[in-house]
């Protein structure tokens, strides 16, 4: 894949505090829960750490507070072996998120408070141009404002790296967002809100990701949870199926597990088609565990699953 080395992300980091429970409260009503964790969080980030324990080297740009959590992100990027460009800040808190995870099914609700990186802009991406441009990878998504997104999607384009954008969560994009995108990748629900349409059946899937491709996208993945993610390009359309790694305890991060784990795939130059199921194998692992970033599979896990499967 050419002299361009390695993998940046732009994104949040967010303190995850995940509650379990057997339903959400309703308005005025107190529930009992059967668990609770707190870890580190925000897609951005769990993609970069994702993408690092598969195998990647990841630059991951962002803001955090002068807090705790910021503390937290920056104690998790050493472990993983991912490099912080992240600017620390004085008077504004780290992000955080409130996580309900159902105690039956493991499915999860998400609510994101951005904090420091709700103030990322296009400084912090021109702050990193040297690092995008040399990149084989740039990613991002839009928990931090789509102004700094769009930046680093056209920083990159034109540098010649591939772009991979994870619309999540989900929101009003203009049209010059998808020519950006050699990857563009929400999953079935995110797909939805993008296209105007329920995503229940496979054509259903196929249908939204060929409308990315009309407003420009090069290729599009929609990742179907349970089911695996959809291929299509304007000449392919293939359905990778999910692995299965044992019980689901938590699917929280399994978008940000798979995103990271195609993105490693990628910039080692697998096929896209391969690049998926690695993915695929990546988020099968994290579903298995409580947590997001923590739950974030090493490279021998994701290839000792694809050999025994």
């Amino acid at each position: 894949m050419s002299e361009k080395k390695g993998i940046v992300i732009l994104g949040i980091f967010a303190a995850d505090t995940a509650y379990k429970a057997k339903r959400l409260p309703h308005i005025a009503e107190t529930l009992m829960g059967s668990g609770f964790t707190l870890g580190p969080g925000g897609k951005g980030s769990n993609q970069a750490i994702a993408a690092a324990k598969a195998g990647g080297k990841v630059t991951f740009i962002s803001r955090i507070g002068n807090d705790p959590f910021g503390e937290m992100a920056l104690a998790a990027y050493a472990a993983a072996g991912v490099k912080a460009n992240v600017m620390k800040m004085e008077g504004v808190s780290t992000g955080a998120a409130f996580i309900f995870v159902d105690e039956v099914s493991g499915d999860n609700a998400i609510i994101v408070a951005p904090g420091a990186a709700g103030l990322i802009g296009i400084e912090d991406v021109d702050a990193n141009r040297m690092e995008i441009e040399s990149a084989a990878i740039f990613m991002t998504q839009l928990e931090q404002p789509l102004e700094a997104a769009m930046r680093g999607l056209s920083m990159a384009k034109r540098a010649g790296a591939t772009t991979i954008f994870n619309p999540a969560p989900a929101r009003a994009i203009p049209d010059s967002v998808y020519e950006l995108c050699d990857f563009i990748v929400p999953n079935e629900v995110e797909a939805a809100e993008l296209v105007g349409h329920t995503i229940e059946t496979d054509e259903q899937a196929r249908a939204a990701g060929g409308i990315l491709l009309k407003r420009g996208a090069r290729a599009a993945i929609v990742t179907l949870g349970a089911r695996g993610a959809l291929y299509l390009t304007a000449g392919q359309s293939e359905f990778v199926p999910a692995f299965s790694a044992g019980n689901v305890i938590d699917t929280t991060g399994a978008g940000d597990a798979f995103l990271g784990g195609f993105a490693t795939a990628i910039s080692e130059g697998c096929a896209p088609v391969e690049a998926v199921r690695f993915g695929c194998a990546t988020a099968a692992i994290a579903v298995t565990r409580p947590g997001t970033a923590p739950a974030m599979p090493s490279r021998a896990e994701i290839d000792a699953l694809l050999r025994s499967s």
